[in-house]
């Protein structure tokens, strides 16, 4: 069955999605149209009588739910809810669902990219050649990964993976802090449980940060937590940008306390041109690509399309998330 057979019902999309999720939904008899800018203030000009939206790290606020009287669902592209209203949506009872670990080995396989580009330099090293300076190669001080120790704050399933990467790829000692995760899990990784982040941080010569959480958190990783760490670490953030404070960590680059950070999201996205933490030393810095391949975009698309239909249909999505 199609929907157009009986009611014409439309999905309203705030920023690209993969082809396939377009080609499933029409078929299927539901309208897409995007919104013509990836913006909360045109969404919420724009969403009018959608009875779905798809969104992706755009999220929907309060005014663009209630600006969407028709609406039934509002599909993440992706694990992280925080940037969508579950509560107003709730209220007004629009499902919410997700996409988790849809796109885990994609961003593991970006963090242990992060980690091996901060170790030994490559983007330095890169602008070095094109500009001419052949020279870099004398002064470039790589780290060798192999025996160091790898910290993971958080450990769900992309820690997990990053953590089978860097062990059994690199050699890596791995250990991680998750307060949530049961010991079986650790022990079934080969993962040393930490029983606190200060200890991890004192501990580790790469820290990579993979907790959830919400906007509101205060960071995880600032002054008086970056002075923990070991004199050239290296710091990983492809989590949540807020876990991260900005301003701390470009201190800490410039004062040579680390090695070198590598991070693919920030407090602020797209972060403001004249940030400090843009003109620190020794930082890689990507646009929240974590889970941007052409194989998990699909997926994830896909997810986000058959629980539009499964709802529109009044059947129970997957991965529903619940109203705080």
């Amino acid at each position: 069955a199609i929907l157009k057979d009986f009611i014409p019902v439309e999905c309203f999309i705030t920023q690209p999605v993969h082809e396939a999720a377009i080609a499933f939904l029409n078929s299927h008899g539901i309208a897409t149209r995007y919104a013509s800018s990836p913006d909360m203030q045109t969404v919420a000009r724009e969403i009018g009588s959608a009875d779905a939206v798809i969104t992706r790290d755009l999220g929907l606020d309060r005014q663009a739910i209630l600006a969407a009287p028709n609406l039934k669902i509002i599909s993440c592209h992706g694990a992280g809810t925080n940037r969508i209203d579950v509560a107003t949506a709730y209220e007004r009872s629009i499902l919410v669902t997700n996409t988790p670990g849809a796109n885990s080995q994609s961003v593991a396989e970006l963090t242990v990219g992060l980690i091996l580009a901060s170790a030994r330099n490559i983007c330095q090293a890169d602008h070095a050649v094109r500009q001419g300076n052949w020279g870099f190669r004398y002064s470039a001080q790589g780290i060798e990964l192999h025996g160091k120790t790898l910290g993971l704050i958080g450990f769900g399933a992309i820690a997990q993976k990053v953590a089978t990467i860097a062990s059994k790829g690199l050699g890596m000692r791995c250990i991680a802090w998750s307060p949530s995760v049961p010991a079986t899990v650790f022990a079934e990784h080969g993962v040393e449980q930490n029983r606190n982040m200060e200890d991890l941080l004192k501990n580790a010569d790469v820290v990579s940060i993979h907790r959830s959480g919400k906007t509101t958190d205060k960071p995880i990783i600032e002054a008086s937590t970056l002075a923990l760490m070991r004199r050239h670490a290296i710091l990983v953030n492809v989590g949540r940008g807020f876990a991260v404070d900005s301003t701390d960590l470009a201190q800490a680059l410039e004062s040579g306390h680390l090695h070198g950070a590598a991070l693919d999201v920030l407090q602020q996205e797209p972060p403001p041109q004249d940030t400090p933490l843009l003109r620190a030393p020794s930082l890689i810095v990507t646009p929240h690509l974590g889970g941007t391949t052409q194989e998990a975009l699909q997926r994830l698309a896909l997810i986000c399309a058959h629980q539009v239909w499964n709802v529109l249909t009044g059947k129970k999505p997957d991965h529903l998330v619940l109203a705080h």
